[in-house]
């Protein structure tokens, strides 16, 4: 379950060549989409030199059939990008989501620019300064907008896309993926130096339309065909006869996100040529390799749905254990444990999953999950089991054991918050008050994916950045907590750069 994990934001963006209203593939490719984020959604379009916008806080609206009418002349034009967010960067006050909400613009000398973003930027800093010199006044609300105004400061200058874009990936650090219109109409996409985040680019059958998704989920919704998954450094333009790609920016190795296939992705999303739920299996089955007394002991499994099923069914299929399908979720109740107030805290656990005691009582049962975080959803789940009467809870997590913070859009971005920084696997075990605790080892996750180790980020679990200053943050931070230092804010944010320990 991730301990109520959140990323930072979903992204699509597509242009129609006949003209026809964009605005409903926008809208379905978010819909599609919305698991990425929960807390705000926003549509963009373009027609004849003009955006056009729809910001709001919440989940991607239902639209009734009387209302569609008006959403289309509220949202005209052949060109659009839309966005759903999380928290990742900000302030979280309810002011400062709306103004934060996405897509963002902006506008100097004339110039208008609109971007749709999924990632966080760590040299914030270094970028407030340098945009309040050529926008005074800057209001710096998410990491959208310090990309947007660099790109637009660099456009101002240049008049080339391709030249302020190569420009933006050598002076912002951090995790990128943006889709992006500007005021002639130019519609374009393009990835970070190490293509940490997911975006990929795909057609209409009639090769009417063209689009850019962060999971391959919001372009079968729309039944586009998908074309590629966009490279690290790379600037994708869209024209009449599509895609022309050009790398910008070449680096030894990519870093994507590790976190995106146990996670994050919807299990019927695609990375290169595999789906995300068959990894997922091939997870469960990696730990019944690196298991085998715990599952000669156990009686069945049990999956924390829904994010622990794909696991599950790889579990079954390499042990031969019944998967008692007795935890479901209740769909409807989607409120996250911060709504509760202290003393409701376990409380949210029970309004949340269903687990039937009959079929577990007195078992000994091996427990799927993606990951653990924070430990308290999984503390709260194996009370939860110890009161059923199970016998013993051995929890298998396919996300290997969490170090280290995430300075790349995952809102884990402290060590305090931690509770693999700073206790061993047994140390969790007895915490959580499991039989035990088991992680999926880094090299069986790894083949597991089909990438290379040098192909992926994996700075949460072994401690090594593939950006600098997040390296330089990282390590500075976690000699400063170990000393008992408080983080008070993400370390990202705080007042100054860290220096001198």
């Amino acid at each position: 379950m991730g301990d109520q994990l959140r990323i930072a934001c979903g992204v699509f963006g597509a242009i129609n060549f006949q003209k026809q209203s964009i605005f409903p593939y926008i809208y379905w490719g978010l819909r599609a989409q919305n698991h990425r984020g929960h807390q705000s959604h926003g549509f963009l379009t373009y027609s004849r030199g003009k955006f056009h916008v729809h910001r709001k806080l919440d989940l991607v609206p239902k639209i009734k059939t009387n209302a569609i009418q008006e959403w289309f002349g509220r949202l005209p034009g052949h060109i659009g990008i839309g966005n759903v967010r999380y928290t990742t960067s900000g302030k979280t006050d309810e002011k400062s989501l709306i103004k934060g909400t996405q897509p963002v613009t902006a506008s100097k000398n004339g110039l208008k620019l609109a971007v749709s973003f999924n990632g966080n930027v760590v040299n914030t800093f270094q970028l407030k300064k340098e945009i309040g010199k050529e926008f005074p006044g800057f209001s710096y609300e998410c990491d959208a907008d310090l990309v947007c105004h660099k790109l637009q400061i660099e456009l101002t200058k240049s008049k080339d896309i391709a030249s302020a874009v190569k420009t933006c990936m050598q002076e912002i650090e951090g995790a990128f993926s943006v889709a992006g219109i500007t005021e002639d109409g130019k519609f374009f996409a393009f990835k970070d130096p190490y293509g940490i985040r997911p975006l990929c680019a795909g057609h209409s059958k009639d090769y009417s339309t063209y689009a850019f998704s962060s999971e391959t989920v919001g372009l079968d919704i729309n039944s586009f065909e998908r074309d590629f998954e966009m490279e690290p450094g790379e600037l994708v333009t869209v024209a009449r006869d599509g895609f022309q790609r050009e790398k910008l920016v070449n680096h030894r190795c990519k870093a994507f996100c590790a976190f995106e296939f146990a996670y994050f992705a919807r299990p019927d999303s695609r990375f290169d040529e595999k789906y995300v739920y068959e990894i997922r299996e091939e997870f469960g089955r990696n730990l019944v390799r690196e298991n085998p007394d715990i599952v000669k002991d156990a009686d069945i499994i049990l999956s924390l749905p829904e994010t622990g099923n794909d696991g599950a069914l790889g579990v079954h299929e390499e042990s031969g254990l019944k998967w008692e399908r007795a935890s479901r979720r209740h769909r409807y109740v989607t409120e996250r444990a911060f709504i509760l107030l202290n003393r409701e805290r376990y409380s949210t656990i029970d309004k949340k999953i269903n687990i039937l005691e009959p079929k577990v009582k007195g078992k000994r049962v091996i427990v799927t999950d993606d990951s653990i975080v924070r430990g308290d959803t999984t503390k709260a789940i194996v009370k939860k089991l110890r009161k059923m009467g199970v016998k013993k809870v051995y929890l298998f997590i396919t996300f290997p054991r969490i170090i280290g913070p995430c300075f790349y859009g995952i809102d884990m971005a402290t060590y305090g918050q931690l509770i693999g920084s700073k206790h061993s696997c047994e140390e969790i075990t007895e915490i959580i008050s499991a039989d035990a605790v088991c992680y999926q080892s880094i090299d069986g996750f790894i083949k597991a994916t089909g990438f290379r180790r040098d192909q992926l980020c994996l700075a949460c679990i072994t401690g090594k950045y593939p950006t600098p200053l997040a390296q330089k943050i990282a390590d500075e931070m976690k000699i400063r907590f170990l000393k008992g230092y408080e983080e008070t804010r993400r370390l990202y944010e705080m007042v100054e750069p860290v220096g001198k320990t």
